[in-house]
């Protein structure tokens, strides 16, 4: 008997134990992962409202500060691979009859570009925190963040970039407001590109209704065969069947799309109103 009791017990353990450990890996509300991700977020927002009611010395500082480290870290990181191709570099005595003062410093201007940890830690955390504390100020200052206030941002990162980092070399306030001007066009470009990529066609306005009707419908291939007949969001009440014909949509399609629309009680409304 005692040896039937201990192999029950052993198999309630056995039993017992996926669901032990599925709720060690789920947790009581599921994805963990989902549930970290909502924490973050959600002590994300908090921290950003909090910062939006602070003044304007306050946010820039904070700002400034925690884009700085987050600078530190990632070059520190480059750093750590750079670091050996910087003490394989060769640096030539000034006494040497191959000294060359413009080579000189370019190869300085390399080695303060491929430095250590150290070095490129507060390279990146000043690049990094001197950008975001400008951005800052523009944007409450200006009331809105634009290209202008990107490239001011990325004139002043460049800068300071180019003095702390010893890039300067003989000629360091000219060579500062060049890195500036490289910052700030090449910041500016992808600004302009990230606006061009992220703001819709013009001619989508007039096909939200359209595009929202064909995606219920599972007929979103559909979509470009409306803007080639132009067929926007008004003449929806008035699509017939000839009409959908003309721009090559099959008959199966063309029965869905009537249906839904001799259906629909806003198109009904907008088709009575106009007879």
């Amino acid at each position: 008997m005692g040896g039937g009791g201990g192999e029950g017990k052993q198999g309630v353990v056995v039993m017992e134990w996926p669901n032990m450990a599925k709720g060690l890996i789920l947790g009581d509300g599921g994805n963990p992962i989902a549930q970290i991700q909502a924490k973050y977020k959600e002590l994300e927002d908090g921290f950003k409202g909090w910062l939006a009611k602070q003044s304007l010395p306050v946010e820039a500082a904070v700002v400034t500060l925690t884009s700085a480290t987050q600078g530190a870290a990632i070059g520190a990181l480059m750093g750590t691979f750079t670091n050996d191709f910087a003490s394989s570099m060769p640096t030539p005595p000034p006494g040497s009859p191959n000294f060359n003062p413009e080579a000189m410093a370019s190869l300085k201007q390399a080695q303060a570009l491929s430095g250590g940890p150290f070095v490129q830690a507060r390279n990146f955390a000043v690049m990094t925190g001197v950008n975001a504390g400008i951005s800052c100020v523009m944007k409450r200052v200006r009331g809105k963040e634009d290209v202008q206030s990107s490239m001011v941002a990325a004139f002043g990162s460049g800068a300071i970039f180019s003095l702390v980092s010893g890039m300067g070399g003989p000629n360091p306030a000219s060579n500062a407001i060049t890195s500036g001007v490289l910052f700030a066009l090449f910041q500016g470009g992808l600004f302009q590109l990230g606006q061009k990529f992220s703001t819709p066609p013009a001619e989508d306005v007039y096909y939200v209704k359209t595009r929202s009707m064909l995606s219920n419908l599972g007929l979103q291939n559909y979509e470009k065969n409306f803007k080639k007949g132009l067929l926007t969001d008004n003449t929806l009440p008035l699509l017939t069947d000839s009409a959908l014909r003309d721009v090559k949509i099959p008959p199966g399609p063309r029965l869905l799309i009537l249906d839904h629309i001799q259906s629909d009680p806003e198109f009904k409304e907008k088709k009575g109103s106009r007879k």
